[in-house]
């Protein structure tokens, strides 16, 4: 990344002497006894265009991938126990490891930011697998200080799979985060249990959603995890909440237009954030890393503190 940042670096600059050295300029010679400001509002204007265009590009390929903020949410959920609310969940997604701007410092950066948030629960939904540059022993060690005192959980993405998902896995589960793959467990807060259904990736696994809802004993309350929030009308209402990533917010979103390109089925459906339909919730994190060309725009990578209230 080096090589392109100094010539996007000095293009921007470039552009940047030249805006100024337009606005400097006289307007021009005395033209009929007025001055002709229209040529130097034309020339201007026809400067400003790709300033503006290179600085866009410039935050987009450069500063906001290397971002990350932390994004607050509460979803307040009917027949929630009341013993079960407030619950601090910290969603994380598509974290990439090796790509562009995801780094040793910067998943050590993640880790911080979260434990920072004081979660009960850390959950992380998938895809931290970029190409073979990091082995999942190697990233797995550098996740193995998260804390959260009702545990840390995960779902394993396509990325992963493509990779090696059984080794992603194990690479996981030595460092202490439990990967739930078409499995259940209960979590006890207090006396209170909430069951998690961790189910498979949809672009690389067998469905099995019903079978592993079934698991769960009836009118006990469900967080779903998954990695592609497109299996969402598949769900059984009996699931309050299911938590996904994989879209990463379209990586690239304008004002009015909306995300660009959504890796969905559904369009823009779900694509980011929190929907309500048919009676349950769905969240969809933007998540950190990026995903075939390294860019984001208004879609910065985020840590998620989700609160989960009882309506």
């Amino acid at each position: 990344m080096a090589i392109p940042f100094l010539i996007s670096t000095a293009v921007l600059v470039g552009l940047t002497l030249f805006l100024i050295h337009e606005l400097r300029r006289p307007p021009g010679p005395m033209e009929w006894g007025q001055t002709p400001r229209w040529k130097k509002r034309v020339r201007v204007t026809l400067v400003s265009i790709p300033f503006l265009l290179g600085c866009i590009c410039f935050w987009a390929f450069f500063i906001e991938p290397d971002r990350l903020v932390v994004r607050h949410e509460t979803i307040a959920i009917e027949n929630w126990p009341r013993e079960l609310s407030d619950l601090r969940i910290a969603v994380i997604s598509d974290i990439h490891v090796g790509g562009s701007f995801i780094d040793d410092q910067k998943v050590r950066l993640i880790v911080e930011r979260t434990n920072q948030l004081q979660p009960e629960m850390i959950v992380i939904l998938g895809d931290y697998m970029t190409s073979d540059r990091v082995e999942p022993e190697a990233f797995g060690a550098l996740l193995k200080d998260f804390r959260a005192p009702l545990g840390v959980y995960s779902v394993l993405g396509n990325h992963d799979w493509w990779y090696d998902g059984k080794r992603v896995r194990v690479g996981l589960e030595a460092n202490g985060i439990k990967v739930l793959e078409d499995e259940v467990l209960e979590v006890k807060r207090g006396a209170t249990s909430v069951w998690l259904a961790g189910l498979a990736d949809l672009w690389t696994r067998a469905q099995r959603i019903d079978q592993t809802i079934a698991k769960i004993p009836q009118d006990q309350p469900i967080i779903a995890l998954t990695h592609n929030p497109d299996i969402f009308p598949r769900v059984p209402q009996r699931v309050p909440l299911m938590l996904a990533g994989h879209t990463h917010g379209g990586q690239v979103s304008f004002p009015i237009i909306g995300a660009v390109i959504a890796p969905s089925d559904f369009g823009r459906r779900y694509v980011r954030g929190h929907v309500f339909e048919n009676n349950h919730h769905l969240f969809v994190t933007t998540g950190i890393g990026t995903s075939i060309v390294p860019v984001r725009f208004n879609v910065p990578p985020e840590i998620v503190l989700l609160t989960v209230k009882s309506k």
